[in-house]
């Protein structure tokens, strides 16, 4: 798929944000001013869905900024856990959405947002719910606290229609690991973003590390 149709795909209710990369960079910004210019090394280093998590007061400004201003990104929006950060981050521009859980209200805000997002889950019940509900697509959470890759393994026989981004302690190191599993389509991560490089403003450095985990598809 190329990076315009894919942006694309995942700017539809119907795609999918899970085949644009192999590594969804989970970015927690404090300055909004360093969204746009980290959004491009990403981009450039071959990364183009950007998850900006709802952790600080600059997420919404940066999501905005990112949205405006860099359009080979696919922005999205982290750990939103209610339905109102649903609207406020679509409404920011954000092109899909990820939470750390879910709940009744949370779910329905998000089918009816329009763009494609990912439910987190950690245990079996939790997918089968949401398999229930039509939901294929899953952000897997805590991915090495809840499990790893030997969890998600047992998972692929009986649940083959389940897709997972698994997030949460995978390093550049246990990303293939989880990529080699049939129901992985890609990780969550921020070992491309260190917290120096991010205060020094090193965005070269930041898009070497892009291009290294854009690399990891085996």
């Amino acid at each position: 798929m190329t990076s315009a149709a894919s942006a694309s795909a995942a700017a539809s209710p119907e795609g999918s944000v899970l085949g644009l990369a192999p590594v969804i960079p989970v970015v927690v910004l404090e300055d909004a001013a360093d969204a746009v210019p980290l959004a491009r090394a990403l981009v450039a280093g071959g990364l183009p869905a950007i998850e900006v998590t709802l952790r600080t007061p600059a997420a919404l400004d940066s999501i905005r900024a990112i949205a405006a201003e860099v359009p080979d990104a696919v922005v999205g929006a982290g750990t939103v856990i209610t339905p109102a950060q649903v609207h406020e981050t679509v409404a920011a521009g954000a092109r899909f959405l990820v939470s750390p859980g879910w709940s009744a209200p949370l779910l329905s805000a998000m089918k009816d947002s329009g763009v494609p997002f990912l439910p987190g889950v950690s245990t079996t019940s939790e997918v089968v719910t949401l398999l229930g509900e039509g939901v294929t697509e899953m952000k897997f959470f805590p991915a090495e606290a809840a499990g790893g890759t030997a969890y998600l393994k047992s998972l692929a026989s009986p649940l083959p229609q389940a897709r997972f981004c698994p997030t949460g302690g995978i390093t550049e190191e246990k990303a293939p690991s989880y990529l080699a599993l049939p129901n992985v389509a890609c990780v969550g991560g921020t070992w491309m973003l260190p917290a120096d490089a991010v205060r020094a403003k090193d965005w070269a450095r930041v898009e070497r590390l892009a291009r290294g985990a854009a690399a990891l598809r085996p």
